[in-house]
């Protein structure tokens, strides 16, 4: 055992001289003759050591007087319990044990050869303030509490980790003060008490080796590894926060203390009690060993009756002590051939039930047969109504997840607004439990300032035909192919037909392609083209290949191939799902500006209405600053998204190009929160111009021109106020500055569009980064494709 060296209050000198006093005393007042020649014999041998009374400070010097100190500890350590007790002299906090047991010493022998023993989190300055303590009230007289239980902990020859809870014996100790110790006095006590944390302090008090401390104490070891580890295993369930992989990892090292199995593992299946389905956990590292790789399955097929009865009727374990043998006996069931296939030997599959309600089945597995049974599942009885509880606290924690994720995804309650709806809910609740009629009212916040903003992928309908002509084209070559083959082996009539049919539908394919064009090839291929496949199929084994590989083509759905419009869809979906996470972690910054209300939506790009004003914030003036600065913010985010979206076309199947619109409205409205539709809208006829505009600005074009508003490689700014223009100019030449938009800006004038005239637009190219690691290297629209391309 290593000697721990650790800064102390006293010089430590190891000494029974009490253990020699307490015998003298006994050998007073012992009548029996056997008794007082056996003490006598004793005295007489610790006689010869009168270092073993004096007080020996090496430690090492301990070697030399093993045996004396042996003989003088034999009642103190009784020899026919030394291979039941956990037990040895020592001297307080430091790891230095001496004259140990013998089921000590099997407990050290079978550690680590490695190993040192440490008191589990006992750091230097506690021990320093807790030695100050014994001083105060074994020296002063005083009784202060500082006491808390302290352990070791020991690795077994399996690697487990043993808990001992150590138990201190101090009636063989002396303290006294050494010519530097420092009187204490009560004030110096108060002041002590009152910063337990300020170690220099403590050290003012009791400078290092100004006190003795003369003797030994008797350490007594109880094994408290199960105790323990369901303590921490409730611990780890109530109350800790930590990710789902470490709080699997300590799951597994609990139950391993608790069974002494190193390699136990454990699983878990969730039940579905709607769908009476077992299901495996949300958590991906989360192990089911009823369902191996499957995602769900039936609960009666997943176990055998008995299993079934135990767990659904009984809430009772279901133990299997040897995998192979049930096997047999069930000939091989399903839940036998999965446990097979994750080496599992042995099992114990216990029912989480909470308030009488079957939530889940955890699983404690092991590769050896017998190691799991229905006589260890005893110990699961303290521990499972904690993790009864703690799964059901995961499931509801889960549940209000979802419910966040539709809040978020399908309707519009944003977080800066729902001040206002907990305000009408409770006028709810408190309206429905008096007379049990309630209604909850549209929310209408007056006097608020709207602005949108849009980036649409240009020429989206053009983009998307294309790809299905391309598709359908591609399918119909790929029939005629087939056909052509099938001819030169067969010379059938209908093959000719039928090869004339696709090659009409080509040409009218390859002019032009209509609304009607996809159902036309679906009716021929219906009708005329599957028959004939099936027909081939069966002809030749190259025929037969050539309609599988056209067949594997297909969508199973429609029976059509899918290939460019699925790049098209991949691509415009990667580009939203991207600008909208974006936009969303730049809004996280807008908020901080002023609070207000956000919403965005996905159509072929990404749009977003952002309304603010006074009645939408609680206790929060608002001053017009604020408006100006999310304007600043919207354009500069509008020009960071067309980069983004330009950034992704490294990455995505097909190359589209985008073209950015913001909407500046002048005036207040007022916007009402539709419970029927839930969705916000704009309140009254009059501002109803203002969703007119929004809808039909894209497709707006120059006076007197036909050239769109919208182009790419630029942002369009569309306004009707003078002082609007002069605004958004001020902010185009500052980000200007910041090489976010380009040199080259019009002023436009738009035609009249239905129910809207007098609009104009401000147009200016936008600056592209094309390498997010060149950040200050800022080129035009027409660089950036000749880099892409």
């Amino acid at each position: 055992m290593k000697e721990k060296k650790e800064e102390l209050p006293f010089e430590i000198q190891i000494s029974f001289h009490k253990v020699v006093e307490q015998y003298k005393k006994q050998l007073e007042l012992e009548e029996s003759e056997v008794a007082r020649n056996y003490i006598k014999s004793i005295l007489a041998h610790v006689k010869s050591f009168p270092a073993l009374t004096k007080g020996i400070k090496d430690f090492k010097e301990l070697k030399k007087y093993k045996e004396p100190i042996r003989v003088l500890l034999d009642d103190l350590f009784p020899s026919v319990l030394t291979n039941n007790e956990i037990k040895a002299a020592s001297v307080p906090f430091q790891n230095f044990l001496f004259n140990r047991s013998r089921r000590f010493k099997k407990i050290m022998e079978q550690a680590p050869d490695d190993f040192e023993l440490e008191i589990r989190n006992l750091d230097s300055k506690s021990m320093y303030v807790q030695e100050c303590i014994n001083i105060l009230n074994d020296y002063y007289g005083y009784n202060i509490d500082y006491s808390r239980p302290l352990y070791f902990d020991i690795p077994d020859k399996q690697g487990i980790i043993r808990r001992y809870r150590i138990a201190l014996n101090g009636d063989f100790i002396d303290i006294f003060p050494k010519e530097k110790a420092k009187e204490i006095t009560d004030e110096d006590v108060d002041e002590l008490l009152q910063n337990v944390e300020n170690i220099e302090l403590w050290k003012e008090k009791f400078p290092p080796q100004s006190w003795v401390f003369k003797g030994f104490t008797i350490v007594n070891l109880t094994d408290v590894t199960i105790d323990d580890a369901i303590s921490e295993l409730k611990t780890a369930l109530l109350f800790e926060k930590s990710s789902e992989q470490d709080e699997l990892l300590k799951l597994e090292e609990i139950f391993r203390s608790i069974y002494k199995i190193p390699d136990l593992r454990v699983g878990f299946t969730v039940y579905n009690p709607q769908d009476e389905m077992f299901e495996k956990m949300e958590y991906k590292e989360a192990n089911s060993y009823i369902l191996n790789e499957e995602l769900v399955s039936e609960c009666k097929k997943g176990v055998c009756e008995e299993g079934f009865n135990n767990i659904f009727k009984d809430h009772s374990f279901f133990s299997i002590a040897n995998v192979d043998e049930y096997a047999k006996k069930t000939k091989n069931n399903i839940l036998s051939r999965r446990l097979k296939e994750s080496d599992v030997k042995s099992c114990i599959l216990a029912p989480v039930v909470k308030n009488n309600r079957l939530l889940g089945i955890l699983e404690l597995v092991a590769k050896k047969k017998n190691q799991l049974n229905s006589i260890n599942t005893i110990k699961l009885d303290e521990i499972l109504p904690y993790i009864a509880t703690a799964v059901d606290r995961n499931r509801s924690d889960f549940e209000n997840r979802v419910k966040a994720v539709i809040q978020s995804e399908c309707t519009s309650i944003h977080p800066s607004v729902l001040w206002v709806f907990e305000k009408e809910a409770k006028k709810y609740i408190r309206d429905y439990d008096e007379d049990g009629l309630a209604s909850f009212k549209d929310i209408v916040f007056k006097d608020i300032y709207p602005l949108y903003g849009q980036i649409d992928v240009v020429a989206s309908s053009d983009a998307r035909n294309e790809a299905i002509q391309k598709d359908l084209l591609h399918q119909l070559k790929e029939i005629q192919s087939i056909i052509d083959k099938a001819y030169k082996l067969e010379e059938l009539p209908i093959y000719e037909q039928v090869k004339f049919r696709i090659t009409d539908f080509m040409e009218d394919l390859e002019s032009s392609l209509n609304a009607s064009s996809e159902q036309k090839v679906f009716n021929l291929l219906q009708k005329e083209v599957n028959p004939i496949m099936s027909h081939l199929s069966k002809q030749s084994s190259e025929l037969k290949k050539l309609v599988e590989q056209y067949q594997e083509q297909l969508n199973p759905e429609t029976g059509i191939i899918y290939n460019h419009r699925k790049n098209y869809d991949e691509t415009v979906q990667q580009i939203n799902r991207t600008m909208s996470r974006f936009l969303d972690r730049k809004q996280i910054t807008a908020q901080k500006i002023y609070p207000h209300y956000f919403e965005r939506y996905k159509t072929d790009g990404v749009d977003h209405n952002i309304y603010i004003g006074a009645a939408m914030v609680k206790d929060r003036p608002f001053n017009k600053v604020y408006l100006y600065n999310l304007r600043l913010w919207q354009l500069g985010t509008m020009c960071e998204m067309e980069n983004r979206f330009y950034q992704l076309q490294t990455t995505t199947p097909i190359k589209l190009d985008a073209a950015s619109l913001i909407l500046v409205y002048n005036s207040t409205m007022s916007i009402r929160y539709r419970m029927d539709e839930k969705k916000f809208d704009v309140d009254g006829t009059y501002n109803a111009r203002y969703e007119i505009i929004k809808k039909r600005i894209d497709k707006s074009f120059i006076k007197g021109t036909e050239e769109r508003i919208t182009q790419k490689g630029k942002i369009a700014i569309v306004y009707s106020q003078r002082s609007d223009e002069k605004e958004y100019l001020r902010y185009i030449k500052y980000l200007q500055t910041k090489k976010y938009l380009g040199e080259e800006v019009e002023l436009l004038d738009l035609e009249d569009v239905q129910g809207v005239v007098g609009l104009k637009a401000i147009r200016v190219e936008i600056l592209y980064t094309p390498d997010s690691n060149e950040p200050d290297r800022s080129i035009t629209y027409e660089n950036l494709m000749e880099e892409l391309h």
